[in-house]
């Protein structure tokens, strides 16, 4: 597949992307290697990287344990910790070997330690392949609150290998799809008709879906990489999506539902939310909420649920001003961006949505 260009760096994928971390990791340009995995990824994924990885540098593995709850400072204080005590320095490198979760706070902790090192992202699930590792975001969660600490800063190289999607369970496949359909949504009607009909795809179709959606993604970045304008298209799904999923992470009589997961409820809400702005035919909501609850398993709130999470809107990135801003769909393929809507819309998308 065709190298992407971003803004200071390329997305490589596959052979070409090996090649590419040969010619940049040499003794000349780095002292030291430093890998961060997860428990997973050290299993499944750490021996195909190291099998096509051709350096005379030293490297060395920094594992952690899985999961977003450890998406925070403190995990990034034992990570400045490790490379501190194994001997790195400013000319040295990190790899983030993962999902959104390494590739997140993988690149806010070399973007800070030292007051700054180089790091390649390698992602290794769907999610992060078309969203995480892309458009340099790079932070940590606050408490249950999501990416509230961070920093832009984008990375040497990405490096796309879709043979690591092998490694996947359906669920974390499925996650990353919501990214994608939404990419589909907010920019591409051609390509949101591209998911009408999963079962039919093959495996190069993904690739090329895959491609696709890093395309729409950095096409949006590159115009606006500090979020000041167009890149808020990419919060669609997410105002609402972000607090469901921050909510069902911080309760432990809730089963905690992946990040695609919780996006594509978002999704479906702040497209009823669309329609009832006059901004979506009924037709298209339908459509859209259709195709999303045909991949993903419906998701039960209580009433008690639904004022929860609204009450966790005030605490998104997102706001200005202390409002809750929203990017809507403006008919499938467009989107409208700094849009407001009251509790009552939002109980009322939450109602449609359990239908």
């Amino acid at each position: 597949m065709q190298t992407i260009t971003a803004n200071n760096y390329s997305v490589y994928f596959d052979s070409k992307g090996y090649e590419t971390l040969t010619e940049m990791l040499k003794p000349s340009h780095y002292s030291k290697i430093f890998i961060l995995v997860d428990e997973n990824t050290s299993q499944y994924c750490l021996p195909h990287l190291l099998n096509n990885l051709a350096t005379e540098i030293e490297i060395e593995i920094i594992e952690l344990e899985v999961g977003e709850i450890h998406k925070n400072i403190a995990t990034c204080t034992e990570v400045w910790g490790a490379l501190s005590e194994l001997g790195g320095d400013r000319k040295s490198i990190l790899i983030n070997l993962g999902g959104g979760v390494i590739s997140d706070l993988g690149g806010f902790v070399a973007c800070t330690f030292k007051r700054g090192i180089d790091f390649i992202n390698i992602p290794t699930t769907l999610l992060s392949m078309v969203d995480a590792s892309i458009g340099g975001k790079n932070g940590v969660d606050l408490g249950n609150l999501k990416n509230q600490i961070g920093i832009i800063r984008e990375p040497k190289a990405v490096v796309v290998d879709t043979q690591f999607l092998s490694t996947l369970p359906q669920n974390e496949m499925r996650s990353g799809l919501a990214e994608m359909l939404k990419h589909g949504l907010i920019h591409d009607k051609e390509y949101w008709n591209k998911f009408k009909n999963l079962k039919n795809l093959s495996t190069e179709d993904l690739n090329q879906l895959i491609h696709q959606s890093i395309e729409i993604k950095n096409e949006i970045v590159c115009e606006d990489l500090t979020e000041n304008g167009i890149r808020k298209a990419l919060n669609f799904g997410h105002t609402l999506g972000h607090g469901i999923e921050s909510y069902f992470l911080e309760n432990e009589d809730k089963t905690s539902l992946l990040h695609g997961e919780a996006i594509a409820v978002g999704m479906i809400l702040e497209s009823y939310i669309s329609k009832e702005k006059n901004l979506l035919s009924n037709e298209e909501y339908q459509e859209i909420k259709y195709i999303i609850n045909d991949i993903f398993d419906r998701v039960e709130f209580t009433e008690k649920d639904i004022n929860e999470i609204i009450e966790l809107l005030i605490y998104d990135k997102k706001n200005e001003f202390g409002k809750v801003q929203f990017a809507l769909l403006d008919g499938i393929g467009k989107i409208i961006i700094n849009q407001e809507t009251d509790n009552e819309l939002i109980f009322k998308a939450f109602k449609d949505y359990a239908i």
